[in-house]
């Protein structure tokens, strides 16, 4: 092409690059508001407690920076630390261990029914709307002497201690509240998982002579296995943030028979006013979440199975 018919060629304007594209520009402004949420009341908060938890501060007083004593006082010198730790994981465990199998139990039990699933969903759901503190109350009244629990007791000749008195039965307790208050989350969502396991696998292994328990355990199970896994990982992080329950029932007694670290961490900062140590305490409790996350997903690869 020659020099002037290039030059008689209309000049194309040049439209100017922008950074984002016009939809990420929409999608940034409506989540504007979710992300200054989170960076105000989550993010800074959260460094704040890590920085807090290398100080010493009374709320009253300027705080003042101890570098890694609340950490060593922690583990050297709290006698009581190692009881709330020990505390702490008997109650994760033992409330992670009854919530999945009864949850998993009723689940398995709604799906075997023709009908009348959809009203054991919400019965078995319904205690997740009551207020914990609420539903903790009224258990509290439950469990006091001559109260609903003592009276059943005693009219049927058990002699079974007043649970919230005794150092052996306290816990206990506090697992039954908290298993009642919560397993229903669990349950439907199970229930949701085993409805979705498709019918020809199960009317096959009944063509080769399967029972419903090898039916459940070598087809059911393994295909549900990734909800397990989700709802195992939510309830090991909630149970050993637990504190609700045992505010309202037993504030870490009989002794230190309940004390947890979520209600250690209310007791040091808002009763005793040691807010660099309850941040101390706080950040542990991280460690163990974040610990025992880490394993759980390690764990998965041996039980878990995906769909390719």
């Amino acid at each position: 092409m020659s020099e002037s018919a290039v030059a008689e060629l209309p000049l194309q304007p040049v439209q100017s690059r922008r950074f984002l594209k016009p939809e990420t520009q929409t999608a940034m402004v409506f989540l504007l508001p979710s992300f200054l949420g989170f960076m105000i009341f989550i993010a800074l908060p959260i460094v704040a407690s890590l920085a807090l938890s290398f100080t010493s501060w009374q709320l009253i007083s300027t705080p003042t920076f101890v570098g890694f004593q609340n950490y060593i006082k922690l583990f050297t010198v709290d006698p009581a630390f190692y009881t709330i730790l020990n505390n702490t994981l008997f109650f994760a465990v033992e409330y992670l261990a009854l919530n999945v199998i009864v949850s998993l139990t009723l689940a398995v039990w709604i799906s075997s029914l023709k009908h009348g699933k959809a009203i054991f969903r919400v019965i078995f759901f319904l205690p997740t709307f009551t207020p914990t503190i609420a539903a903790s109350v009224v258990w509290l009244l439950i469990f006091t002497p001559d109260g609903l629990a003592d009276s059943i007791i005693r009219s049927l000749g058990l002699g079974l201690p007043n649970f919230l008195l005794s150092s052996s039965w306290a816990m206990q307790a506090v697992v039954l509240v908290t298993l009642w208050a919560n397993v229903g989350y669990n349950v439907v969502m199970f229930n949701a998982a085993l409805d979705l396991v498709p019918k020809q696998y199960l009317e096959a292994a009944m063509i080769d002579g399967a029972g419903p328990w090898r039916r459940f355990w070598r087809i059911r199970l393994p295909l549900i296995s990734p909800t397990v896994f989700f709802a195992t990982v939510m309830t090991a992080i909630t149970s050993l943030q637990v504190f609700d329950e045992i505010f309202a029932m037993t504030r870490g007694g009989p002794g230190s028979a309940t004390a947890t670290l979520g209600f250690a961490i209310y007791q040091k900062g808002f009763a005793n006013f040691q807010m660099g140590y309850a941040s101390a305490l706080a950040w542990v409790m991280f460690i163990m979440i974040m610990a025992l996350t880490i394993l759980q997903f390690r764990m998965q690869r041996k039980w878990v199975h995906y769909d390719e």
